[in-house]
């Protein structure tokens, strides 16, 4: 593509050929291309390409009526014949030679070109690994498919020169075609869905106006605090240009609500009360005491993400809605690109270099698992299993089949359906992304993943489905149908003594998130109260923050004191009797103690939420020395602090998840305590 016309019209051709020319592989015919052809560069391919075949068969009347059609199609300037250096194909120097003279009698431009799957030279190896990962067969086998017959590297400039040396004009056309190519995608603006309002109604009024009208469908007490917040969050949402995105999520949602399907989110939306006013999310923030900056402040320069949980079972049909109305063209699921991970890469290695499949099987059991977000790498692997060491050094066949194994982990292995994410645009997303069919089934997906696809500036909605909102949703189905009671999960009375006990004595069985004999022992020793207890335990127990849930069970049972290492900690761990229990109020101490902004809190939160090792050196450094400045700590005691934090790392909850989820815990025991039989039916 040489401009962005050229780009739009190239995804419009890949698209087209997954979607309508799809057998086998992905095809378009020359009708679709010269229909497409505007703004793009076409070369002529390579050795096997429809040209040179014809050349390779003496057709040369036929090779130059392709030539003079696809000038046709995308103007004559626009058309190169390629040759290349891969001489070990006998009739490529003859097929070169007879494309320079069907250039000279056409006009069509000669570019060089090599073929390319891997970069560098030493590459070669691994990529025939891969080819017979890909294709299931054994290296050892002499028939099966490889390219190591040929160099297909990233060759430089001066390689191709040496290579190519009658054929100057063509090397340099390949800087030709480059200068030509000028495209400029847009990034960094946000294209939202296109909503019907009230005539003259713009995005922010008619936010607004939901937003005060759930004042009144909540039963909210209108304190000055909560009316003042209101207002704050609002202005925020309007100066980042956001409220469509709040629309369309409310929208959504509504239609769920109105339809009997359970709904609930995840991560920090919980911390808006424009959020739960508008029904989007089911807790009132203030009181949990939920900060809004940690899901949307003014210094954020990413947009709010909205992670939208539905029962399972009719998850489908929110997504089905959302076709419906904004169009089937402009709604799709995002793809997603499935990697060789460590271990897979060392047996799928071990299996395709032919040796004994016990071979691979114990060099992976030596790679650690990673966590959820951090997958293992061998490198790391390397640096802390001091037996894979060994074998590495002293195993000349686990060298090999380590070092081949490095170079395919994460090559790409196959394209799938992301879990939860669905792209909404106002325009066909032609306009924006190429698409494709999901490979096991026939759901519209994106060819760009995730990050891709919001670059280019489509949001990306998260709809994710829960099993225990299913269940729940149909045990309270099955109460009113046998007792003719209503159950409104939404006003349940937060201090039933029964659910308490119940928790108490371990009954946790079919509990969302509650059940295991880890948590049930805790919760056994807890003996929990509040909803808030629950919420704790939610966030604690996970690996790294487990560390504090026997501080938090003595400080709530009186057994120890509560303590707070600065006063100001107090503001924020009253609830948790001082005890570190959030992702939050690790933020929160930066903000107080350190004396952060919330724009620089958010590097802070990325930092160790993603454990990056050099930020967090960084933010060791500032954190430390905002202690002394800001809190009049001495370093010892900012260090003090700091290693308090090392628990959360990568492994944090926020405190907004953690109360929607706790919310629908403590739902699943209400039901089970008082309506055991059609909950645990």
């Amino acid at each position: 593509a040489q401009n962005i016309e050229g780009y739009h019209n190239l995804i419009k051709l890949v698209t087209a050929s997954h979607l309508d020319g799809f057998y086998y592989k992905p095809r378009i015919d020359k009708e679709l291309l010269k229909k497409h052809s505007s703004g793009l560069i076409a070369l002529s391919g390579c050795f096997a390409g429809e040209i040179s075949r014809a050349i390779q068969q003496k057709k040369l009347d036929r090779a130059e009526t392709l030539i003079r059609e696809y000038q046709n199609i995308f103007g004559a300037e626009n058309f190169y014949l390629e040759i290349m250096p891969h001489f070990n194909f006998p009739d490529q120097r003859a097929t070169n030679e007879t494309l320079r003279e069907l250039g000279k009698k056409t006009g069509a431009k000669l570019v060089a070109t090599n073929d390319i799957h891997y970069c560098l030279p030493e590459e070669s190896e691994a990529q025939d690994i891969l080819v017979s990962v890909q294709t299931g067969s054994n290296m050892e086998d002499e028939n099966r498919l490889s390219m190591k017959q040929a160099n297909l590297s990233l060759r430089s400039a001066d390689e191709m020169a040496v290579l190519l040396p009658d054929y100057p004009d063509a090397i340099e056309h390949t800087q030709e075609i480059a200068s030509r190519v000028s495209i400029e995608i847009p990034f960094g603006n946000w294209t939202f869905p296109k909503l019907e309002l009230a005539s003259n109604a713009t995005y922010d009024d008619e936010l607004s106006r939901l937003a005060y009208e759930g004042l009144e469908k909540r039963s909210v007490e209108k304190t000055p605090e909560l009316m003042q917040r209101l207002a704050y969050e609002l202005g925020i949402i309007k100066q980042k240009s956001f409220s469509p995105y709040f629309l369309v999520v409310a929208d959504l949602l509504a239609y769920a609500h109105q339809k009997g399907i359970l709904t609930t989110i995840r991560g920090s939306v919980a911390g808006s009360l424009v959020t739960y006013l508008t029904g989007i999310t089911n807790i009132n923030p203030l009181e949990y005491n939920l900060p809004f900056e940690r899901f949307l402040n003014p210094e954020r320069p990413s947009p709010p993400d909205i992670d939208m949980d539905f029962a399972d079972n009719r998850r489908d049909e929110v997504i089905q809605y959302a076709k419906d109305k904004y169009g089937s063209d402009k709604v799709a699921q995002i793809g997603t690109f499935g990697t060789m991970m460590a271990r897979a890469a060392v047996r799928d290695v071990t299996r395709a270099l032919g040796y004994p499949y016990g071979t691979g099987d114990q060099i992976a059991k030596l790679i650690p698992l990673g966590s959820q977000g951090f997958p293992m790498t061998i490198d790391q692997a390397m640096n802390i299993t001091a037996e894979l060491r060994e074998l590495y050094q002293n195993d000349p066949d686990a060298k090999r089949i380590i070092n081949q194994s490095k170079k395919l982990e994460g090559c790409v292995r196959h394209i799938s359906v992301h879990a939860a994410g669905v792209v909404i645009a106002p325009l066909p997303l032609t306009e924006y992304v190429p698409l494709q069919f999901d490979p096991k089934g026939d759901k519209l997906i994106t060819q760009y993943d995730m990050h891709a696809v919001e670059a280019i500036g489509l949001l990306k909605f998260d709809f994710l489905g829960i099993r225990n909102l299913s269940i729940l949703g149909d045990a309270v189905g099955l109460v009113k149908k046998f007792r003719g009671v209503d159950v409104d999960l939404e006003h349940l009375p937060l201090d039933d003594k029964k659910t308490f006990t119940l928790l108490a004595k371990g009954e946790t069985m079919g509990l969302f998130q509650l059940n295991g004999s880890g948590m049930t022992r805790y919760l056994k020793e807890l003996k929990p109260t509040t909803i808030h207890d629950i919420n704790v335990m939610i966030a604690l127990y996970r690996p790294g923050p487990m560390n504090n849930i026997d501080e938090y069970i003595a400080r709530k049972n009186g057994k120890k004191p509560t303590s707070y290492i600065h006063p100001k900690m107090k503001n924020f761990l009253d609830r948790t009797f001082g005890v570190l229990v959030y992702q939050d109020d690790l933020l929160m101490t930066a903000i107080e103690v350190a004396g952060y902004s919330w724009g620089e809190v958010d590097k802070f939160r990325k930092a160790v939420g993603k454990k990056i090792p050099a930020e967090m050196a960084k933010q060791h450094t500032l954190f430390v020395a905002g202690c002394q400045k800001h809190g009049g700590m001495s370093k010892e005691g900012a260090e003090k602090i700091w290693t308090l934090f090392e628990p959360f790392q990568g492994y944090g909850f926020n405190k907004a998840h953690a109360a929607s989820y706790g919310l629908v815990a403590y739902q699943t025991a209400y039901m089970k305590t008082n309506f055991p039989g059609e909950y645990m039916t």
